[in-house]
């Protein structure tokens, strides 16, 4: 399930995009179905690399029409050339970086100029209630590589923009994982196998194998209001 609606950025053959903290590869998987489309994949952890790499086997033909690569890199020290893509996506990172303006910095770097540049980030509210139902040592936000901040929107906004890109909108997505995570905070201590976890982890596995309808209607009604995460879209200004 993406965060970043791929459709509204006006991808073309022969472009390049970097998903930057790639994770398993869910943004370079749907990128690299787009025909002529070429995506990099960038993470720190080798073993969702692999993930990453070996899902493009189960992609349908057309996809074989770009190039997609996977590698090893750092975020505040991205090993491109200035100015090397089109599109840089960096989906649910920046809550994990200490120096995010430094990766900010990165990304404006290695995209060219009128570039598009998409950051999601948790939303606020409802990180809120994960930190409040599991606060403290050990808890949700003290886990190792995990959330580090919790961003607001204007500041983000304000951070990106001040760096010469023009905003051009938002969404909201995954409302309907946000109560799974208020779950597992609430149980913290049993959060891998309480039953009501389980039982709400079971709803979601059925939600992204089958997608009925009656989710998809779900999740596009409750999105704004609760939506986990938000996606920002911006330009990079022309040269």
């Amino acid at each position: 399930m993406l965060t970043v609606r791929l459709e509204t950025l006006d991808l073309k053959a022969g472009d390049w995009v970097l998903d930057l903290g790639c994770g398993e590869g869910r943004h370079v998987h749907g990128l690299h179905m787009i025909p002529g489309v070429n995506v990099v994949g960038l993470d720190l952890d080798i073993p969702s690399l692999i993930k990453a790499r070996d899902g493009l086997d189960h992609l349908p033909p057309i996809a074989a029409e770009g190039a997609a690569s996977f590698l090893s890199g750092d975020a505040y020290r991205l090993p491109f050339a200035d100015a090397a893509f089109d599109v840089v996506i960096c989906s649910e990172v920046l809550e994990h970086l200490h120096e995010y303006d430094r990766a900010l910095a990165e990304i404006r770097r290695v995209l060219k100029p009128g570039g598009r540049f998409v950051p999601t980030v948790p939303r606020a509210w409802p990180e809120r209630i994960c930190w409040a139902l599991a606060p403290g040592a050990g808890g949700y936000a003290d886990q190792p590589g995990g959330h580090v901040r919790i961003f607001h929107e204007p500041d983000l906004r304000k951070s990106i923009s001040d760096l010469g890109f023009a905003y051009r909108g938002k969404h909201y997505a995954h409302a309907l994982h946000a109560p799974y995570w208020w779950l597992k905070c609430a149980f913290w201590d049993r959060r891998d196998d309480h039953p009501l976890v389980k039982l709400y982890h079971r709803f979601l596995v059925w939600d992204l194998m089958d997608r009925p309808a009656f989710t998809r209607i779900l999740e596009a009604v409750t999105a704004p209001l609760m939506g986990k995460s938000v996606a920002l879209y911006f330009r990079k200004a022309p040269a």
